[in-house]
């Protein structure tokens, strides 16, 4: 039976989509309507208990959780396609390192100012401008830290494509694309250097179709 991902419109779906892709793992997509909130539809509920996508459903087999949806399948099929993980325990630890900083330190940010720029007109209600510009600060000091990292290897982990990598593709595209604010990126020679490789894999173009 072929896997189900649930809500591919949007971002943190994305971020599964590509994973299967570079695992060459095959899908098939499932739409939910955020706007329409069928997101809280008492069927999904009883699947997502949240309410938020993505939703996985392989077989019998549930999760959800973007992140742990690319562990997951990264683990599970890790000699297939790109290897996401690491050779050694040591890129593993350092792979993982930086997925909880994308996590933890970069999304936080950038999803507030995706909350802000991109959603609430959407909704029809009004920008927070002093939210925009403080997680806009916040967010080019994290950018400041992935410069210097960036400086010493050519990706997160370092010099492999890795699931750190892969991570920050949905949300730096509405970064560049429809929010606005490409020169964060642009402004810093090795993170844009980063995101120009990153952002032109041919999972990543294949997934932007969607």
């Amino acid at each position: 039976m072929v896997l189900k991902v649930y809500g591919p419109a949007y971002a943190s779906p994305k971020r599964v989509l590509v994973c299967l892709v570079e695992k060459e793992i095959e899908y098939e997509v499932v739409p939910v309507d955020l706007l329409k909130g069928e997101h809280k539809s008492p069927e999904y509920l009883k699947l997502q208990p949240f309410g938020s996508v993505p939703l996985l459903q392989d077989g019998d087999y549930t999760l959800f959780e973007s992140r742990a949806m690319i562990r997951y399948y990264s683990e599970k099929y890790k000699s297939q396609g790109t290897d996401l993980l690491g050779k050694t325990v040591e890129e593993r630890g350092l792979v993982e390192q930086w997925l909880d900083v994308e996590a933890i330190q970069f999304h936080p940010p950038i999803y507030e100012l995706t909350l802000q720029i991109m959603f609430n007109p959407l909704l029809g209600l009004p920008s927070d401008e002093k939210s925009i510009k403080e997680n806009e600060e916040k967010l080019a000091k994290v950018l400041d830290i992935y410069e210097e990292r960036l400086s010493k290897s050519q990706y997160l982990a370092g010099d492999f494509f890795s699931l750190a990598d892969l991570s920050h593709l949905p949300f730096t595209d509405y970064l560049v694309g429809p929010i606005k604010k490409e020169y964060l990126i642009r402004d810093r020679k090795h993170v844009s250097a980063w995101w120009d490789d990153i952002s032109n894999r041919p999972s990543w173009q294949k997934i932007r179709q969607l």
